[in-house]
């Protein structure tokens, strides 16, 4: 973390000093707004907080409660989670706070006693090599308020317009500033069903399965429903059960299935429990379920252990659906190529599917992840507003991928323990292994397109696969000696990185590819650096350049590198000492082996903001690195 940069200010890093502002909060709503964000949930604040980082853009989020969330909900975080955390600044307050899952358990009925249950089998829940990062679990309402204390701390100071809800959105299309018109309606008791009207350049919905701004702009959630009855509740409680505090899938021969997560705080405990089979119209609502029955069936599963409830924090009943809506955005598909998105969509406003693969707070964060960054581009004039026609394109692709896998993942957990006594493991856990990478959230991948490069080069960096995301490694930063993961150093602040990684023997001396490579980034009329990057900016205000070498960092001094990577930047000039990078060599294999980069060439590898590998060239494919970058960027 960097700070300090324009003169010293004393207090918490984190807090950004304020922007001048652009509204009263506590005043009457604005006529106009940048973006309006419906609905505080993960996917919301995710996006609110990006946004809150950049000062010009007017930003309003709003929640028909009136309240943040206390408890309840979400609480699994898978490591592509924690890694998007790493790049908010606050991975490491979740790991400390949170119950990390380091094995799951699966459990079946005894052969010679259906009504008791046993251990089966247990699998490394986070294989070694996977990331850096744990899968954790913790409450989704701590998960809020570390995004919520990000946007108030933002120059913006952005917070949450409570008591509000958008009722409708009406779009005109042929309308340059504020295309869309929002109504919205008061909740809070002084003022319930009063109605406002807010115009908007972009309104992204997040505000839940049952959207109104969805059904806005013409969009069906399609799918199916299992027809299930299940019940989730977070409880103290008193239990023999061995596995209390690990995460533990427990197939009983008469009692049906649960998910038994323990929670933070080394006491609390949540489960997922299959209660009742519903009919074909009918829902879950309708049996009138409560807690008791909740917990009568959990007592029944445990069996022969004991269950005694002592406290319940949270409880609910729900049904499993799968749904996807056609599209995340409202232009039609026969308007793309001559119309632009100005509504989008994010989270269970567009995607529905069950609890017990833990992906839904995590897609939906990773819905605005993605977004985030590419409403900012646009919204500062770095990009054409055709950029944001990429977020439903990769978006979808991700959440059909999903609702694909729960459909199935559902099905499995679902079925009756059948006999594979020739296993090692119980089908349900062979499949849990099979699928580790899918529930980590690390298999999803970008397709080639203007953001996303062809794979032609992918020899030159075979483990940083195109499309997918940075997968980290150890580095020793060289002016300072600081080892450190390499990807930690990619920040949600919509810049671009571009990672030099050098080939045997280069140093930085005048003649190598790096340095040839830096002279090109500082000098050339084409190069992406200067031809997108604003004369009154730093150097790295839209593309981060760093290098990364093979030599340990006592062979190499950091005042022999090129100029390019020792860049003078703010109102004082001062030296940026953190550009420059060494492989950790005390290390059994170092971040070449590791995401097997060509030694003896080296090559580029270019990172999107939101964590995805682009491009991977080699180190003097200058031209080529410049038409990426105006692929999608504007001429500053």
């Amino acid at each position: 973390m960097q700070y300090h940069l324009n003169g010293f200010t004393p207090g918490d890093p984190n807090v950004h000093l304020p922007a001048k502002p652009w509204r009263d909060p506590a005043g009457a709503l604005p006529e106009t707004v940048d973006v309006l964000i419906a609905g505080c949930g993960p996917a919301g604040l995710c996006l609110a907080a990006q946004l809150a980082g950049v000062s010009g853009i007017r930003a309003m989020i709003v929640e028909p409660k009136l309240s943040p969330m206390e408890k309840g909900q979400a609480d699994g975080i898978n490591v592509r989670s924690m890694e998007m955390f790493q790049a908010f600044g606050f991975a490491d307050k979740v790991k400390r706070e949170s119950v990390w899952i380091n094995e799951a358990t699966f459990w079946t009925p005894l052969p010679d006693n259906q009504s008791h249950i046993h251990r089966a089998g247990r699998v490394q829940d986070v294989e070694d090599g996977m990331s850096e990062m744990p899968h954790v679990l913790i409450n989704q309402a701590r998960v809020h308020e570390l995004y919520l204390d990000i946007m108030r701390n933002a120059p913006s100071r952005l917070e949450p317009d409570y008591g509000i809800k958008v009722v409708d959105v009406v779009v005109d299309p042929e309308a340059e500033d504020y295309p869309a018109t929002v109504t919205l309606e008061r909740t809070d008791p002084d003022r319930e069903g009063q109605r406002e009207t807010v115009r908007a350049r972009y309104v992204v919905g997040c505000d839940g399965a049952r959207s109104n701004v969805r059904r806005a702009i013409g969009g069906t959630l399609h799918g199916d429903a299992a027809h299930q009855a299940w019940g989730v509740m977070d409880v103290l409680a008193v239990t023999e059960f061995p596995d209390y505090r690990m995460k533990a899938l427990i197939q009983s021969g008469n009692g049906g299935t649960m998910l038994v997560l323990p929670r933070e705080g080394g006491y609390l405990v949540r489960h997922y429990v299959e209660l009742e089979s519903l009919g074909e119209e009918e829902r879950a609502a309708d049996r009138g379920l409560t807690i008791d029955d909740i917990i009568a069936k959990a007592q029944q599963i445990y069996a022969p252990y004991k269950f005694d409830v002592k406290d319940v924090v949270w409880w609910s009943i729900y049904e499993i659906g799968h749904r996807l809506t056609d599209k995340f955005d409202d232009v039609p598909e026969d308007q793309v190529s001559t119309r632009n998105p100005c509504v989008m969509l994010a989270g269970d406003a567009c995607h529905t599917h069950s609890p017990k693969a833990g992906q839904g707070m995590n897609v939906s964060m990773g819905d605005t992840f993605n977004l985030g960054w590419k409403l900012i581009s646009v919204l500062t004039g770095r990009a054409d507003p055709s950029l944001l026609h990429s977020y439903s394109a990769e978006r979808w692709a991700a959440a059909k991928g999903l609702v694909d896998f729960d459909h199935e993942w559902s099905r499995i957990v679902g079925t009756r323990f059948e006999d594979d006594a020739d296993e090692e493991l119980p089908r349900f856990a062979r499949e849990f292994k099979k699928n580790l990478r899918y529930t980590s959230g690390l298999t999803i991948q970008y397709q080639p397109s203007a953001l996303i490069g062809d794979a032609s080069h992918q020899a030159l960096a075979s483990k940083f696969e195109i499309g997918m995301r940075f997968h980290s490694a150890p580095v020793i930063r060289l002016a300072d000696a600081k080892p450190m993961h390499m990807g930690h150093v990619v920040e949600a602040d919509a810049r671009w990185r571009v990672f030099a990684f050098a080939g045997a023997g280069d140093a930085g001396q005048e003649g190598g590819a790096i340095h040839d490579l830096c002279d090109f980034l500082e000098n050339a009329p084409n190069s992406p650096i200067r031809h997108h990057t604003r004369r009154d900016e730093d150097v790295d205000a839209v593309i981060d350049f760093r290098a990364v070498f093979q030599q340990g960092f006592r062979d190499l001094e950091y005042t022999e590198m090129p100029s390019m990577l020792r860049p003078h930047k703010g109102r004082f000039g001062l030296c940026d000492y953190e550009k420059v990078f060494c492989a950790d060599v005390k290390l059994g294999e170092d971040i070449f082996d590791m995401r097997g980069i060509d030694r003896s060439q080296g090559c580029i590898v270019v990172v999107r903001p939101d964590q995805h590998v682009a491009s991977i060239l080699p180190l003097d494919a200058f031209d080529e690195l410049a038409e990426f970058f105006a692929g999608f960027l504007r001429q500053a």
